[in-house]
């Protein structure tokens, strides 16, 4: 899942200008030339080892050809898809909280983040254009747009984001099937073997609830969808090396850690991170092949 690695770079980025970052009203927030500043370089920087890390670790080892499409959206159960979609809501997400962090006023930082969102990713596409062991997708892009959508709405509705998506993942024995395709080591594993990923959309309990309770602002419940047996891209040909794929539906609870009140910048700053990441709490999971199945743990 490549979009993971530039979330990362910019989350850390982030996480380090919100240690001096205080919520103000539109009306009283005056940009900050410096901080504006910082981030244009901090972020020119983050992006750009985001793209040499990317090509690096994806596109280093297959020959370049010319630029091409190709349709990829019956592949991995679309779980390629939902990646991107979850790296685009956290790239928007991000971008907002930096230009709000330079005194951008909230409402010229949701649009113009909105506008910068689908350009920030469509150099990937290119990427994968020009490459012979991909190609460009109109269906990531469309993920990709999503993601940004997804952000914006909740904004115009509420005013603010009351609904994350989550990731989590573990190791597979599925990797060790086609190590060059699903990762040889547990870092390339949690970025390439979609049997191990599971999404989350995770919605607060306490705004659906109308009458006195004792729920923290903090509880969430969160649904979550994977896949399992994939170990080749195309359904067909999946099939056809004896891999039944399935898909893979989970309940949970979950923790918003934005909500967690703190006057600690260090806390604030790990917990920024840590709203990434589905909290590892047990689950209910839905799927063809064994009906329902109880996690104790599940991440």
């Amino acid at each position: 899942m490549l979009r993971i690695i530039i979330t990362v770079f910019v989350s850390l980025n982030i996480s380090i200008c919100q240690k001096g970052y205080t919520q103000s009203t539109d009306t009283n927030r005056v940009t900050n030339k410096k901080r504006l500043t910082y981030l244009i370089i901090g972020s020119t920087v983050s992006y750009g080892a985001s793209l040499y890390g990317l090509n690096e670790l994806w596109y280093k080892n297959n020959p370049r050809t010319s630029f091409h499409f190709f349709n990829d959206n019956r592949e991995w159960k679309q779980m390629d898809k939902v990646g991107h979609f979850y790296t685009s809501f956290y790239l928007s997400t991000i971008g907002i909280d930096l230009l709000k962090w330079s005194g951008v006023p909230e409402k010229k930082a949701i649009i113009l983040d909105n506008a910068l969102g689908i350009l920030l990713l469509t150099p990937i596409e290119i990427l994968d254009g020009y490459s012979s062991a991909y190609g460009a997708s109109w269906g990531d892009e469309i993920a990709d747009a999503s993601g940004d959508l997804f952000v914006l709405g909740q904004y115009l509705l509420w005013k603010q984001l009351y609904i994350y998506p989550k990731f989590s993942f573990h190791s597979t024995g599925l990797a060790k099937l086609r190590p060059n395709v699903l990762g040889s080591n547990i870092v390339e594993q949690s970025l390439k073997d979609y049997n191990g990923q599971t999404y989350w959309l995770s919605f607060p309990i306490k705004p659906l609830i109308k009458k006195n309770h004792c729920f923290p602002d903090w509880l969430n419940i969160s649904m979550g969808y994977g896949a399992y047996n994939m170990v080749y891209a195309n359904p067909a040909i999946n099939k056809a090396n004896g891999y039944n794929a399935y898909r893979r539906y989970f309940l949970s609870l979950d923790i918003n850690f934005r909500n967690i009140k703190t006057k600690s910048k260090a806390l604030k700053t790990f917990f920024y991170m840590l709203n990434l990441v589905h909290v590892p709490l047990p689950a209910l999971e839905y799927n063809s092949h064994r009906g329902i199945v109880f996690h104790a743990v599940y991440f």
